[in-house]
C-alpha cells in the first residue's frame, strides 16, 4: 500500500556553533535534531543549498565540510571531499548533481556526481589577503549568472570577485573599481529594456556593473552605514531587490533596504522590532515568492507572507545565524523505523 505524501515548507536555521536548526511552521517554532542525526551539535554551518529537481537532499557547508540532509530517512550524511570547511555551495539549475563549493582558506572545487568526488578548481589571482583579513581567505556566494547562462560568478572575503564564462573551466578576476576586495554577495537582474545588472555587496558598500563585471561603481546608500551583506532578488518581480545594510559583524543595528527600480533607489523597510545587529541573511523561493524570510547576525529571524508589505518577528532568537534557507519538501506521516528524535526549545535566545 503506497503511503501518501504532503508538501509543507521547511525553514532551516544554520548557527555559528548550534549545527542546524529546523522549522516545520515557517519559522513560527525551531527543532534541533539530537546528537544521532548525523551532524555534530556543535558545528557551524555557513550555508545551504537545495535543488527544486530533488527536494529530497539538502547540502550544507560547515566547519566540518560538506553535509547533506535526506528527507526520506531525516538525517544528515557527511560527504567526503578536500574540503575541511565550507563557506559557498551551488548547484546547476538545471542539473543538480553538477556542483560548486568554496572553501575557507579561499579554494574552489566541483562535482559532477552529486559529491561523490571533487576536483579543485584553478582561479588564478585567488592571492591570500592573510595579513589584512587576520585569517584566510574565504568564498562568500556563487552565483550561476541567470542572464548569461554559460557564467558563473564567485565572491570571496577577501579576495574580490571572480567570473567564469565557460561553465567554470577558466576564471577571471573581477575588481576594477571595487572600493573594497571584502566582497560579502552578489546579485544579476535585468531591467526592463534588457540591460544587465549585477550588484555586489562588500564591507565598505554597495557597488553596481552595468558592463559584466569589467568595472564597478560604487553605490552611495541614505543610511549612516555603508556595509552590506545579502543581497537577494524577488523572484516574481526583477525589479524589486532586497539589501541587508548594517554598522558591521556583527554590530548592534542595521536596516533591511529595499528597491522597486532595479536597486537605482532604496528604502528603509519597517519592521516590527528593532534590529539587534546587521542584518544577514534573506531567504526566498520560487514556489512561493511572497513568502521571504530574513535574519540579523545575532539570532533574530523576521517573516513576511506578503511580499514584504508587513513583517513578524518570529519567536526564537538564536545565539548567531549565518545561513537561512527555506523550501518547500514531501513528507510522510509514517517516518521510516530509523528516523531521528528532536528536542524542541521554548522561543528564548540561545546562548552563544
Amino acid at each position: 500500500m503506497e503511503t501518501a505524501l504532503k508538501n509543507r515548507i521547511e525553514v532551516y536555521a544554520g548557527t555559528a556553533g548550534h549545527s542546524v536548526w529546523f522549522s516545520h511552521d515557517e519559522g513560527e517554532s525551531f527543532i534541533h535534531p539530537n546528537s544521532h542525526s548525523g551532524m555534530y551539535l556543535e558545528a557551524r554551518t555557513w550555508c545551504f543549498s537545495s535543488h527544486p529537481l530533488n527536494t529530497d537532499l539538502l547540502y550544507a557547508g560547515t566547519d566540518m565540510g560538506i553535509f547533506v540532509w535526506n528527507e526520506q530517512i531525516t538525517r544528515w550524511t557527511h560527504i567526503p571531499s578536500p574540503m575541511n570547511d565550507v563557506w559557498a555551495i551551488a548547484q546547476h539549475p538545471l542539473n543538480p548533481q553538477i556542483i560548486f563549493a568554496g572553501s575557507r582558506p579561499a579554494n574552489l572545487y566541483q562535482s559532477s556526481d552529486g559529491g561523490l568526488s571533487w576536483q579543485k578548481i584553478d582561479v588564478p589571482n585567488l592571492a591570500d589577503f592573510s595579513e589584512i583579513n587576520m585569517g584566510p581567505t574565504r568564498f562568500t556566494q556563487i552565483l550561476f549568472d541567470p542572464v548569461d547562462k554559460e557564467m558563473i560568478w564567485a565572491t570571496v572575503e577577501i579576495g574580490g570577485i571572480f567570473q567564469s564564462s565557460d561553465h567554470g573551466k577558466t576564471w577571471h578576476s573581477r575588481t576594477s573599481g571595487l572600493v573594497s576586495i571584502d566582497v560579502h554577495g552578489i546579485l544579476i537582474t535585468q531591467d526592463a529594456n534588457q540591460q544587465k545588472i549585477i550588484y555586489a555587496t562588500t564591507n565598505q558598500g554597495l557597488h553596481r556593473s552595468t558592463n559584466n563585471g569589467l568595472s564597478w561603481e560604487f553605490v552611495l546608500l541614505d543610511s549612516p552605514w555603508q556595509y552590506t551583506r545579502a543581497i537577494v532578488g524577488q523572484v516574481n518581480d526583477p525589479a524589486i531587490i532586497w539589501l541587508c545594510n548594517g554598522n558591521g559583524p556583527p554590530g548592534n543595528t542595521g536596516k533591511l533596504l529595499k528597491s522597486i527600480d532595479y536597486g537605482y533607489s532604496w528604502n528603509e523597510v519597517a519592521l516590527p522590532e528593532v534590529l539587534n545587529s546587521t542584518p544577514w541573511c534573506i531567504a526566498t523561493h520560487g514556489s512561493m515568492p511572497e513568502l521571504l524570510l530574513m535574519c540579523s547576525n545575532l539570532g533574530q529571524v523576521f517573516k513576511t507572507i506578503d511580499t514584504g508589505i508587513t513583517w513578524e518577528k518570529m519567536p526564537h532568537t538564536f545565539g548567531e545565524l549565518r545561513a537561512l534557507h527555506w523550501r518547500m519538501t514531501s513528507y510522510s506521516d509514517h517516518r521510516p523505523s530509523h528516523s531521528v528524535t528532536v528536542r524542541r526549545l521554548p522561543p528564548t535566545t540561545e546562548k552563544k
